[in-house]
């Protein structure tokens, strides 16, 4: 099996944009500013582990159909 470079670093370039895009992201919703989905546009949610999750709930920054979903570890 060949890998092919040329694509293999189109994915590279995608991958470390999306990343990027999340990080800005959680930065921006951590800092309690108004950030909406880029699907749904609903506006995304913090659910942390002490408030606002049920038994259900991963904590993380989603939007409420689920579009975006960006789990987190809070330690």
């Amino acid at each position: 099996m060949t890998i092919d470079i040329k694509k293999f670093a189109e994915l590279q370039k995608a991958s470390k944009e999306s990343f990027f895009q999340q990080k800005q992201i959680v930065k921006q919703v951590i800092a309690g500013k108004k950030v909406n989905c880029n699907v749904c546009n609903l506006p995304l949610m913090l659910i942390s582990p002490k408030k606002d999750r049920n038994e259900n709930q991963i904590e993380g920054i989603r939007c409420a159909k689920g579009c975006t979903d960006i789990q987190l570890d809070f330690v």
